[in-house]
Order: C-alpha cells, then sequence, then structure tokens
C-alpha cells in the first residue's frame, strides 16, 4: 500500500498513527503541501480533490481520513480502535468529532492560507484564530474525559482509541500554533501516555522522511 501524505498535516499524522496501530505497513510517498504539490495534476489524479492523506491500497485509492480509518476498523478490526458497547462507541466517537469536525476544518492549511492572503493576517493573527478554536475545543474534551467514570490512561479506558487517534496530532498542532497545553491536565497526561507507544511515536511529524 502506499500512503500519500505530508508530515506536518494533522489529517496524514492521524492515519499514520491508525495504520500502525493496526500494525499495517505503507510505502511513505510524501506530496509537499509547502510547495503546493497537492494541487498539481499529478497528484489530483489520485485525489481529485487535492487533500492529503489518500491511500493506495492496490485496488482502489481511498480518501478522506475519516473514512479510511472506518475502513481499517471494519477490515481490521483487531486491535479495536473503538469500544465494545453503542453507547460507549458513541462516546469515543464524539471525542474524535469535536477534534475532527470542529477544531481541525477551521485551522487546515487552506483555511490559514485565505486567511493570510486575502484578510491579511500576520503570524500573531494566525495564531490567536487557531488557539481559540482549539481552546474551544480540548476545553470540552477535557470536561468530558473529566466526567467519565470509566476513563482510564487514554481517551477511554487503557487503550488506544479512535478518539486518541483523532486528539494526539491536535496537541501537536496546538504546540505548533503556541497553545499552553497546561490548561488541560488530562489531555496533556494522555499526551505523555500514547507518547510511550510506538505507533504514535513513530507517526510524529519530525520522524517523518520529508520533515
Amino acid at each position: 500500500m502506499k500512503l500519500y501524505n505530508f508530515f506536518r498535516s494533522s489529517t496524514s499524522h492521524r492515519l499514520r498513527i491508525a495504520l500502525k496501530l493496526k500494525g499495517m505497513a505503507t510505502d511513505y510517498v510524501a506530496v509537499d503541501l509547502r510547495v503546493d504539490e497537492q494541487q498539481r495534476d499529478a497528484f489530483k489524479a489520485v485525489n481529485p480533490q487535492g487533500l492529503v492523506p489518500a491511500l493506495d491500497t492496490g485496488e482502489k485509492v481511498m480518501v478522506q481520513s475519516t473514512a479510511i480509518i472506518e475502513w481499517l476498523e471494519e477490515t481490521h478490526p483487531l486491535p479495536a480502535l473503538l469500544p465494545t458497547g453503542a453507547d460507549a462507541r458513541a462516546h469515543v466517537r464524539a471525542l474524535a468529532s469535536i477534534v475532527g469536525c470542529d477544531i481541525h476544518p477551521v485551522n487546515n492549511r487552506r483555511i490559514l492560507q485565505t486567511l493570510r492572503k486575502q484578510f491579511g493576517a500576520n503570524e500573531e493573527a494566525i495564531n490567536a484564530w487557531c488557539g481559540t478554536w482549539i481552546s474551544e475545543g480540548f476545553d470540552a474534551y477535557e470536561a468530558l474525559i473529566a466526567a467519565d467514570t470509566s476513563r482510564g490512561r487514554f481517551s477511554f479506558g487503557d487503550t488506544p482509541t479512535l478518539a486518541d487517534v483523532y486528539l494526539i496530532p491536535q496537541v501537536e498542532s496546538a504546540r505548533r500554533f503556541n497553545v499552553d497545553m497546561a490548561r488541560w491536565p488530562l489531555i496533556s497526561a494522555i499526551d505523555q501516555a500514547c507518547s510511550e507507544l510506538d505507533a504514535f511515536k513513530s507517526s510524529v511529524p519530525m520522524a517523518q522522511p520529508d520533515a
């Protein structure tokens, strides 16, 4: 399999984690967002939307990290990224959605480039913009895990779940935008627990060949 991705892309980061938690190896194909390689014809032949990541399984090309991670969970169910029980699964999906639906989409590169080019935002303004939505989302995430009586070392229980796959790349992004993580001690503890696992350690942006 070939994984088309960019080292600093949060969606690429989350997919790298999921693949490695599942024990699946891929060839790393770098797509350099710094020079808009994702908008060139060669990559748009892979993903017409011009976004990373994309996963070529050898039989088909899949796009959108959420859809790919769901496919992984369905086709490679062990180790599971979702707990048993409908209520627990809904809780983990909700945590992941805070990041995937409410934080990341308003902070991704396309949005930030628009703020810079069309609205004249400088880097201080960009950091403030990102910090606003990260902080709002992390406040909710922290409150939800604090209220969960079954919480263990990770976002749910004592093994990584879909929630952690989404959370950790967003923590990495928060640091890049100078957000002080001391505000969220539970999230910070989860980040520390994840950093001890090979799947997370080997997936960090600066460990990638295009970093």
